[in-house]
């Protein structure tokens, strides 16, 4: 299918759970996560979910990096320009909700992207390749290509992957896995 087709799928899809499901997946996603081969790095970026838009709740990923004492950035949208900033999560961050429903920092520390080590990366739909399909503005791919080259970018999705994306552009960045309520996908070895 073309990103047109997914997009308009998924979204479908993700409107059609209720609140509790979306609760229970989200938690076994976090779950899935503690198996990740990341826990080693330090820095992680964590996508704050649009609640309006089904999106997986990130809030259990951000208590279990948290109890394992690790640094999180969270991102802030710049729409003028369709890119992100990011800020050091911490007990004294205060958060707003921008015109679009997304909560998000009101200032504290700025991080850099090459600073990042891990990126949970919000989307609709993604491939057996680890392509991926978002909203089509391009703020993650923009984002990711000024991480450093070692990065290690993790999607999160309440579904399986499609067979293939078809449409992928130059500029399109790739996932290393994918968690889903009751698998990691691992695309590093493709």
């Amino acid at each position: 299918m073309n990103k047109k087709q997914l997009r308009s799928t998924y979204k479908q899809r993700r409107k059609e759970l209720s609140r509790d499901q979306i609760d229970r997946l989200s938690l076994a996603i976090t779950n899935q996560c503690l198996k990740l081969p990341i826990w080693d790095q330090e820095l992680f970026h964590v996508f704050l979910s649009i609640p309006t838009m089904n999106e997986v709740d990130t809030t259990s990923l951000i208590s279990a990096l948290m109890g394992k004492n690790k640094r999180i950035a969270v991102p802030k949208m710049i729409p003028e320009t369709q890119d992100l900033n990011h800020y050091e999560l911490t007990s004294d961050t205060r958060f707003y909700t921008n015109a679009i429903g997304i909560d998000e920092p009101d200032g504290g520390r700025v991080i850099n992207p090459d600073e990042i080590d891990v990126v949970f990366v919000p989307l609709l739909a993604y491939d057996q390749k680890g392509q991926r399909v978002g909203y089509g503005k391009g703020y993650y791919d923009r984002f990711l290509s000024q991480c450093h080259g070692e990065v290690i970018t993790v999607g999160l999705s309440f579904f399986e992957p499609e067979n293939a994306i078809s449409e992928i552009e130059e500029t399109d960045v790739s996932l290393h896995y994918v968690v889903s309520p009751n698998q990691i996908f691992n695309f590093r070895e493709i």
